[in-house]
């Protein structure tokens, strides 16, 4: 299993009028694959949210596999 970082994102109108992209959460979840770690992140996200979609809160995702120092 591979550790993963998913950042939960939204794209929001900032105070001097230009669109900004802003973080609604981050998460770290242990799974098989990147789509397996979509799957964990977003229900723990809706979990942590009481949302029933986490798009209510989020645009997209973005998904990396964390980097560990040897």
């Amino acid at each position: 299993m591979s550790h993963y970082v998913v950042r939960f994102l939204k794209d929001v109108l900032g105070e001097n009028g230009h669109e900004i992209e802003a973080c609604q959460g981050t998460l770290e979840v242990d799974a098989s694959s990147e789509g397996h770690a979509a799957e964990l992140a977003k229900k723990k996200f809706c979990e942590a949210q009481a949302l029933r979609d986490w798009s209510l809160h989020a645009d997209r995702i973005h998904i990396r596999v964390a980097d560990f120092p040897s």
